[in-house]
């Protein structure tokens, strides 16, 4: 199940609990809620592994390039050569394959960089749901916290 589904099906819970009168805590099913925090413990390292695979994708990505920049210079390489008598072509293709190749890096560069802005996105929002998870966690335990200092301390008035 995707994470964000589970950070939902979290909220209900939240938002479907029994408020406790006088207080703004609530009473959360335990079992519900210990079973979504599983699924999202299974969940996130799914995510972690789409990023991974993104991060291959990329690379993979780059060597394509890599290799498609090695052969067109190669190319331009081998009709220089063809063309050393003629100084005027000779320099036309030099300076073809030097924009080829710049282009070529860039291109590869550009892709890197998309590929990387990608992975650090999908991980941003990754850490933020976590984060609202956690912060949501540790919310409820804190109410259930001063919940039962609240309970201990009065009975002890009686």
């Amino acid at each position: 199940m995707d994470i964000l589904q589970l950070i939902d099906r979290l909220e209900e819970l939240f938002n479907d609990a029994k408020a406790v009168p006088f207080t703004h805590n609530v009473v959360v099913d335990e079992d519900r809620m210990l079973e979504l925090i599983d699924q999202m413990r299974i969940a996130i390292p799914e995510e972690v592994k789409k990023a991974q695979q993104v991060m291959a994708q990329r690379d993979r990505v780059m060597a394509q390039a890599q290799e498609e920049a090695n052969r067109t210079l190669q190319l331009s390489r081998d009709k220089a050569e063809q063309l050393i008598d003629r100084d005027i072509i000779v320099q036309e293709a030099q300076r073809r394959a030097e924009q080829i190749l710049a282009q070529a890096r860039a291109d590869a560069e550009a892709t890197r960089v998309d590929a990387d802005n990608y992975v650090l996105d999908t991980l941003m929002k990754l850490q933020e749901q976590i984060e609202k998870v956690s912060n949501q966690v540790s919310n409820g335990v804190r109410m259930m916290q001063e919940e039962q200092m609240r309970k201990g301390s009065g009975e002890k008035e009686v």
